[in-house]
C-alpha cells in the first residue's frame, strides 16, 4: 500500500497507465490493456486524465492526450462501434476546449454515424456491437458511459438536440431493462431476443457505469426535472443498495451480492467517484459520505508502491452464468488506473 501524499498517489497512477501492460493473453481483438490502442478501455483511461487536466490545469495531461489523438486521428482506420466510441467523450472536451476544427469534424462525424448508422435494438436501443461481435438485440449498462455520454456532449456542443434526447432516451431505456426493482441494483445486460437478462448477474463494474455515468451526464445536459428525478431515483435506489452490500473493507465484489465472489478495486472506485459526485451536486444525500470514503480508504489500499492499481478484474463479456462472472481474471488495466484517478479526484481535489 501507498503511504504518500495524495497528488504522489494520482502521479505514480496515472504513469502507471500509461506503461501498463498486464501480463495475461488478451481474448479480445483489440488490446484493452496498452494505452496506445483505440478501445472502451483507452476511452475510460484518456477520460481519467483529462479530468486530471481540467482539475489540476497541469499542461502535461493535456499535451499528453493531444499527442494520443494526434497518434492515431487519421494515422489509421479505426471501426465505429460501441465501445470505440469511448475515446471520443475526451476528444469532444479537447474539440471543445481548444476549438480545433480537425477534432470537431472528426467528431462531427463520428456522432452522425451513431445516431444514423449505429445498430438499434428493439424499442430503438443502441445494440451493444463491439469489435468482433454483434451482440444481436443486446443493451448492455455498458453502452451509457462508452457510447451515450459522448452522444449527450456532442448535442451540446454541436447543439444537435436531437442527440441529446436520443440520449436521454437511451438511460430511460436501460433503466427499463438493467435496473433491478428487487434490489435497486443492476443487471449487465438484457436480451430482446431471449426476452432475459442473461445469468442475472448483478455485476460490479457494469453498475458502477450507471453510478460514475449517470452523474456526470446530469451535470452535461441538465434534463429536464421529470427525467433528472427519473434518473436519480434510480441512482438512489442503487446506492442504498451498495450500502447494504458493501464489504467491511470498503470494497464490493465483482459480484455485488455474492460474498464469495472476489473484491473488485475498479467497480470500488467508480462507485466511490460517482456516489462523492452526487454528493457534491446534490443528487445524493449528505449520509453517503462515510461509505463512499470508506471506499476510497479501499482503492488506496490496493495501490501498490509503483502506482499499479492491483485486483482489477480483466474485460467482462456478457455472461451465461455466474461462474463467468467469478472467474474473470484480474490484471493491472488501463480503466482501473482511471476510475482510481476518478475517486481520489473527487475525494481530495474538489
Amino acid at each position: 500500500m501507498m503511504k504518500v501524499n495524495n497528488e504522489e498517489i494520482l502521479t505514480s497512477v496515472l504513469i502507471k497507465m500509461k506503461e501498463v501492460k498486464g501480463g495475461i493473453d488478451e481474448v479480445c481483438p483489440i488490446s484493452i490493456i496498452d494505452i496506445n490502442s483505440w478501445e472502451w478501455a483507452q476511452g475510460v483511461g484518456l477520460y481519467g486524465i483529462w479530468k486530471l487536466y481540467r482539475t489540476t490545469g497541469k499542461k502535461e495531461h493535456l499535451d499528453y492526450l493531444l499527442a494520443w489523438f494526434d497518434r492515431h486521428i487519421g494515422k489509421e482506420k479505426i471501426e465505429k462501434n460501441i465501445n470505440t466510441t469511448a475515446p471520443l467523450l475526451t476528444l469532444i472536451c479537447l474539440a471543445e476546449e481548444l476549438g480545433r476544427d480537425d477534432y470537431l469534424q472528426f467528431c462531427r462525424d463520428w456522432a452522425e454515424a451513431v445516431y444514423k448508422d449505429f445498430p438499434r435494438t428493439e424499442e430503438n436501443g443502441f445494440q451493444h456491437i463491439v469489435s468482433g461481435e454483434e451482440n444481436h438485440n443486446q443493451l448492455w449498462a455498458d453502452t451509457l458511459f462508452m457510447t451515450v455520454l459522448f452522444m449527450a456532449k456532442a448535442g451540446m456542443v454541436f447543439g444537435k438536440k436531437e442527440y441529446v434526447e436520443d440520449a436521454e432516451y437511451q438511460f430511460m431505456l436501460h433503466i427499463k431493462y438493467l435496473h433491478n426493482s428487487q434490489t435497486g441494483l443492476w443487471y449487465h445486460g438484457w436480451s430482446f431476443n431471449g426476452r432475459n437478462n442473461f445469468a442475472n448477474a448483478l455485476w460490479g463494474r457494469g453498475n458502477c457505469w450507471y453510478t460514475i455515468g449517470v452523474v456526470e451526464f446530469i451535470e452535461m445536459v441538465n434534463p429536464p426535472k421529470f427525467l433528472r428525478d427519473y434518473l436519480v431515483s434510480a441512482l438512489v435506489s442503487q446506492v442504498e443498495a451498495l450500502r447494504k452490500y458493501q464489504d467491511v473493507s470498503g470494497g464490493w465484489h465483482t459480484l455485488l451480492d455474492e460474498p464469495e465472489s472476489y473484491l473488485e478495486v475498479s467497480a470500488t472506485a467508480g462507485f466511490a467517484a460517482g456516489i462523492l459526485k452526487g454528493i457534491k451536486l446534490g443528487l445524493l444525500d449528505k449520509k453517503y459520505t462515510a461509505m463512499a470514503e470508506k471506499a476510497v480508504d479501499f482503492v488506496e489500499q490496493n495501490i501498490a508502491e509503483d502506482g499499479t492499481v492491483l485486483n482489477v478484474s480483466y474485460g467482462t463479456g456478457m455472461g451465461d452464468s455466474l461462474e463467468h462472472y467469478e472467474n474473470i481474471p484480474i490484471c493491472p488495466m488501463t480503466y482501473g488506473q482511471a476510475l482510481a484517478i476518478l475517486c481520489l479526484i473527487e475525494r481530495y481535489m474538489y
